[in-house]
């Protein structure tokens, strides 16, 4: 059996790796705010750990063990609290400070005004075990359509646990003497739950790596789908998003629109104005369009002074309809300019996607590109729709020819 000194070594050299390794990932991504928390966890419960060790130098004193209690329960409150920064809840540092402080309470007053090991046992269980069941929830449950796989363990890592604290208490309440419960001397079988609760705190941590890995290859996919200048969709995401949109109304036959947008004159804003005016101008008609666009429509910038809009599940009366909100906003905006404002203008192009069209967006953006050059024609700040020409019928008298007495005739 290992002596307790070497448990308590044990812990803390644990503790203290993980408190570097959370320390490295805090240092590296400094917006990935849940390392905080998890790197205090981490160095609390080794700081916990040490203060136990020293119940072997002052055997005849508990003052160690409720340091050691305190610390443990405020790592317990640290790591929860990065699960809900990194679910992006809100953090209540009054909450911390209110289960540690209650769970101090409990454990001074029953050791120094009512020694019993059993009540001491309890309290410390139920502050361990209240900001872990607050958690659980988080961890186990679908953020944004999935259940990220590192939350998925960290939440079973955190049933075990549990499941070994309540085990723990019943052990220490079973007899009045605390089940013969003592951090001085472990028995077998507390020496094993010791190597199973430092096994299950690496696993833990394992988890919310994982977790933190997930999150920022998402940030990372996210940053490769978005445009640099104006923070919209960039052509590869466009794309994507038309080639769901093309597979999606195939199935159905439900249509969709799509906007090909052009800035008129921005060569000549950049000549005159410089590339910083034409870059703020671009930035500035992205605001103007967002406002005006439907939850669920999609604005990206395919390059230059070009923008698209997707409109799911829209007809082509419906895309000219956003085409005609968007030449407003800005025809307003150019009437209030004033000095060296620069007044924005732009060609629309509306195109709806047809069955013939299939699964392939690039036919629809040569649709809505064809729509973009009529208005283009027509003076420009305007849109057009595209509207192919219906199918030639023949006439009732050619219908029952062959098609060689049709060349014949023709």
């Amino acid at each position: 059996m290992l002596s307790v000194p070497t448990l308590w070594t044990v812990f803390v050299i644990n503790f203290l790796a993980l408190g570097l390794i959370w320390a490295y990932v805090m240092r590296s991504y400094p917006s990935f705010e849940a390392a905080r928390f998890w790197t205090g966890s981490a160095f609390v419960a080794a700081a916990g750990a040490a203060l136990a060790m020293l119940r072997v130098v002052f055997p005849d004193s508990l003052v160690p063990l409720l340091f050691a209690g305190t610390a443990l329960i405020l790592a317990i409150c640290l790591a929860a609290m990065g699960i809900r920064k990194f679910f992006n809840q809100p953090v209540s540092w009054r909450d911390t400070l209110l289960i540690t402080g209650l769970g101090v309470a409990g454990l001074c007053f029953f050791t120094f005004v009512h020694d019993s090991v059993p009540a001491r046992m309890t309290v410390f269980t139920i502050a361990q075990a209240l900001p872990m069941l607050r958690s659980l929830k988080l961890l186990l449950s679908r953020h944004e359509g999935r259940v990220n796989p590192g939350a998925r363990l960290a939440g079973i890592v955190t049933i075990l646990i549990m499941a070994i604290f309540v085990a723990r208490w019943i052990g220490a309440v079973t007899t009045i003497d605390g089940g013969g419960f003592s951090y001085m001397h472990f028995s077998p079988a507390q020496s094993v739950v010791i190597l199973v609760l430092v096994f299950l705190s690496m696993a833990l941590n394992f988890g919310f790596l994982l977790m933190a890995m997930d999150r920022l290859r998402n940030e990372v996919a996210d940053l490769a789908l978005l445009d640099d200048l104006t923070g919209v969709g960039n052509r590869r995401h466009l794309l994507q998003r038309l080639t769901e949109e093309c597979a999606r109304s195939e199935r159905s036959g439900q249509p969709f629109a799509l906007l090909v947008i052009d800035l008129d004159g921005f060569k000549g804003i950049n000549d005159t104005h410089g590339h910083a005016a034409g870059d703020a101008c671009l930035q500035h008609f992205t605001l103007m369009a967002q406002t005006r666009l439907r939850p669920g429509d999609m604005l990206a910038r395919t390059g230059g002074d070009e923008f698209c809009i997707v409109l799911p599940s829209s007809t082509l009366r419906e895309g000219a309809m956003i085409a005609r909100r968007v030449l407003e906003v800005c025809r307003a905006d150019a009437e209030q300019c004033a000095g060296n404002d620069i007044p924005i203008a732009v060609s629309i192009g509306v195109a709806q996607w047809a069955r013939e069209m299939g699964a392939y967006p690039d036919r629809l953006i040569a649709a809505a590109d064809h729509a973009l050059y009529d208005a283009k024609k027509a003076g420009r700040n305007g849109f057009a729709t595209y509207d192919p020409a219906p199918p030639l019928v023949p006439d009732p008298e050619t219908r029952g020819l062959s098609d060689m007495g049709l060349r014949k005739r023709a």
